[in-house]
C-alpha cells in the first residue's frame, strides 16, 4: 500500500493494518475524505483499521441473518442492514471519532437515518461474525465500544463452533449467554422474533 494514499498527518503500521494520526484523533469526515483506496475501515476512538475480506462461509451466515430479519420485520418499524455500511456510534455524525461497519444491524429509530448516508448513533442490535483477523477485535474492543454506545443487544456469531453469545445491555453493562446450533433465540428488541441457529449455520 502507498502511504501517499493518505494525509501526512497518518502514521501506518502495515503489520496491524492500523492508520493513526499523529497530533490528533481521526473523524468520521477525515475518514470519509480519504477512503480511496478500495478497502474498508473501521474508527475507533480516532484510530483507523483495515477490514479484512469476508470469507464465503461468513457471506453465507449473513444472508442467512439478513433473509430471517428481513422477513421477520417486513412492515415493521424496523430495518435490518447489512455491512458495509457505517455507523457512527456516539451520534456525533461527521465529528465521531468512533465508526463501525457491523455485519448486521437492526435499527428502530428512523431519526438516525436521517442523512442517508450513515447511522448517525447506535443501533438496537449488532450482530458481528467471527473471522481469525477479527475475532478477538470483535470480543473485546468492539463490544466495549457497543456497550459504551448503547447497543441494546449484541451478537457475536462463531461460525468455527457454530455458537452465538448474545450480550443484552442491562444497567449500562453486557448480561452474556452462549447458544448453540441446536438451541432458538428470542430476540429481546424484537418481540416474538426467534432465530434458530441451525436456520444460520
Amino acid at each position: 500500500m502507498d502511504n501517499n494514499e493518505f494525509p501526512d498527518d497518518i502514521e501506518v503500521n502495515e503489520v496491524v493494518k492500523k492508520y493513526k494520526p499523529i497530533g490528533k484523533k481521526l473523524t468520521y469526515a477525515d475518514y470519509a475524505d480519504w477512503e480511496n483506496d478500495g478497502n474498508r475501515y473501521e474508527l475507533i476512538d480516532g484510530v483507523a483499521y483495515m477490514m479484512s475480506a469476508p470469507s464465503a462461509t461468513h457471506q453465507r451466515i449473513l444472508i442467512k441473518f439478513c433473509r430471517l430479519f428481513g422477513d421477520f420485520l417486513d412492515d415493521k418499524p424496523c430495518e435490518v442492514f447489512v455491512a458495509p455500511f457505517d455507523v457512527c456510534l456516539f451520534g456525533k455524525g461527521d465529528d465521531d471519532e468512533n465508526a463501525v461497519q457491523p455485519d448486521v444491524l437492526v435499527i428502530c429509530d428512523d431519526k438516525k437515518l436521517e442523512n442517508d448516508k450513515y447511522c448517525n448513533g447506535a443501533p438496537d442490535l449488532v450482530i458481528e461474525i467471527l473471522s481469525p483477523s477479527t475475532s478477538q477485535f470483535d470480543r473485546i474492543v468492539k463490544m466495549d465500544k457497543y456497550m459504551q454506545a448503547g447497543v441494546r443487544e449484541y451478537w457475536i456469531t462463531d461460525p468455527d463452533d457454530k455458537s452465538i453469545t448474545v450480550h443484552l445491555l442491562e444497567n449500562g453493562k453486557y448480561v452474556i449467554r452462549k447458544y448453540s446450533e441446536s438451541d432458538i433465540i428470542s430476540v429481546n428488541i424484537l418481540e416474538g422474533c426467534k432465530i434458530k441457529l441451525n436456520d444460520i449455520f
